[in-house]
Parts: C-alpha cells; structure tokens; sequence
C-alpha cells in the first residue's frame, strides 16, 4: 500500500509529519509518500533512522495556512501547496490513501472538487472516531462538520457509509446505528431527525432509534448520524469536557502536600485513562462521499497521531472501503424519497 501524506499540514509540521511518517512505515511496512517542500521535509528525514523505510518526497512549494479563511477555493488559488499535488496524486492512482492534519475546509472543499463525489452520494460527511467507556469499542460520529446543511437521505446515505467504515476498519459486525435526537422517542426531534428516523428504519441497517447525546460516551451504539452543525458541536464540546476534567484533577491532586502524596499512587491509573482519552489513537476523521480515501487527522497531530491516521488509510484501502462506498452510490437513487437497500 502507497498512503501520501501532506507533510505540511498540521500545527507541528513537518517535524511531527514526517516523525509520525517513519513510525508507520517501520511498523505497518507502507510506503508513505511525503509532500511538501522537500528541503523542510529531508531536514526532519535526516533526524531519524530511515535505513530500508520506504520515504519518496514530492515537491510542493507552498503551504496552505492552517487559518484560511477562504478555504472552498483554495484548491483552485494554490495548485502548488502539498495538499493539493497530494489529492492530485491521489486522484491519479499514485497512492491508496491520503493523510492531511491541514485546515480542514480545505481538505474537504479540495477533496470534493479534486477527486469528486462518488456516484449516487449527494454531499460528503466527515466521520470521526472517538472512545466510549469500552476502549475495544469507539464510537464513530458522522458527520462531524463537512455539511452543516443536511438532508434526510443525506444522513441515511451517510449511514451506510459508517456502517461499512466500523466492519471494515475497526471489525465491528453489524455496527448499531443511532440517530442523534433530543429524546429517546421516535416522535423527537426537529424536522430533520423525524424525516430520517423511517429512512434509517427501512434501511437494513442495524439501526436502534433515538439516542440522545449522553449516549454517545456510553458505547450503546456504534455509529452516530446527525447534521454537520449538531456533530462538530458534540466533538469540540467532548474535546473541551475532556481537557477540563484532566485539569481539574490535576489541579486538585497538586494541591497540597497530602493531595500530591495521593497523587503519587494513582499516577498509572490517571495515565491509562489519559491514554484511552487520547485523540492521537483514533487515526482522525474519514471523509466520505469523495472519489479517494481521505483522513483528516487533527491539526495539533503529533507524531503518534500520525502514524495512527496512516495507520487506519492503510486499513481502510486494504480491506477495500472505498469500492464498497461506490457500491453504495450505485444502487442508490438520489432525492428525498432514497431507501438505502
């Protein structure tokens, strides 16, 4: 497998980039294709043992800025920066997979235009992965902030695309489905969720109902189907929550003498669960609906956050995810009144 990687997205790139590029390829033996400004990028290559590493470095000369404020056209403005001569190559079959930690309008807005929606998907939905009190089973959230403006047949579409993502990369049979509502009952929610709820229910998916948002960290489903706008609120505020409570233990355990002493002793246990709170395991978010494999890992990647979002572009081209979602777009037929068979 071929991933390319836009070596120059990210808050830490190209140092945690290229760092995280070398811990893939020595451990899942994939070839990862750098692109950027190849002086930057053989400058971090020359910090790390590469012997037998399959590393090749294409040149692109400009950055897109992680603050972009027009992102839905970069594409067209910046043909040189490393995202874009990535999702080129992509689009061109010289790789499997691509993994960008850059501004997220602009890997979504290029992906669209550069690779293209698959066939039969009408818009693109972002799906992240995040953890649930069971740590062999993480909750994937779609979409999580590509299309604020949804429609019913777009979450039911969105839907199946998580559905095949969870058995596919993560090895979940059957992933149960959940619609994200204010109440558990079926006559809950605004026009949107009530317009989904029968899509979902003719689907054939293993779709339970209503969840509400308490749910989620709960693990008592394993897809979670909501608007752009809904889903980017849950996972910046779980992102905060989280932050907020790893401080305030902190903050408490160093108070006194005493408190640090206590401290001392619970220092592993608070370090598990650091660990199984930690975005840099969970390999970003999928977008999809576009004609390629693409990983947004967050922007403050470092390089174990890297090597995880390569690690799961590798999963998902390995197991064939793609070709699955263009089956989908296939059968499908487009407008409000689509069923998912």
């Amino acid at each position: 497998m071929k991933i390319i990687l836009d070596a120059m997205g990210g808050d830490s790139a190209p140092a945690e980039t290229v760092a995280g590029a070398v811990l893939a390829a020595r451990e899942f033996g994939v070839e990862v294709t750098l692109v950027g400004r190849r002086d930057a990028i053989s400058a971090e290559l020359a910090k790390h043992n590469t012997a037998g590493l399959r590393l090749p470095i294409v040149e692109a000369a400009s950055v897109i800025p992680m603050d972009e404020h027009q992102p839905s056209t970069v594409w067209k403005r910046m043909k040189d920066s490393s995202l874009v001569v990535g999702l080129n190559l992509l689009r061109d079959g010289q790789g499997d997979a691509l993994v960008s930690a850059g501004n997220t309008g602009a890997v979504v807005a290029s992906s669209l235009f550069i690779l293209k929606r698959v066939e039969g998907i009408e818009r693109p939905c972002l799906a992240t992965v995040f953890p649930t009190r069971d740590p062999k089973r993480p909750v994937l959230l779609a979409d999580a902030g590509a299309t604020p403006d949804a429609k019913p047949h777009y979450l039911a579409q969105w839907a199946r695309m998580g559905a095949i993502y969870m058995e596919y990369v993560f090895g979940q049979q059957r992933p149960r489905i959940g619609l994200l509502s204010n109440g558990e009952e079926e006559v809950k929610g605004n026009a949107l969720v009530q317009d989904t709820f029968p899509l979902l229910q003719a689907s054939g998916l293993n779709f339970v109902g209503n969840i509400e948002g308490k749910d989620i960290p709960g693990g008592g489903v394993d897809v979670v189907i909501t608007d752009g706008v809904t889903g980017n609120v849950v996972i910046k505020l779980a992102e905060g929550l989280g932050s907020m409570i790893l401080g305030l233990l902190k903050e408490e355990l160093t108070s006194s003498l005493l408190s640090k002493l206590l401290a001392a002793g619970l220092t592993p246990a608070f370090r598990r669960v650091r660990g199984r709170m930690d975005y840099a395991e969970y390999g970003g978010a999928a977008l999809f609906g576009v004609r390629g494999l693409v990983i947004k890992a967050h922007g403050r990647s470092n390089a174990r956050a890297i090597r995880s979002a390569i690690r799961v572009a590798n999963q998902a081209a390995e197991r064939g995810t793609l070709a699955a979602f263009e089956h989908i777009g296939a059968a499908e037929p487009a407008g409000p009144a689509a069923v998912i068979s």
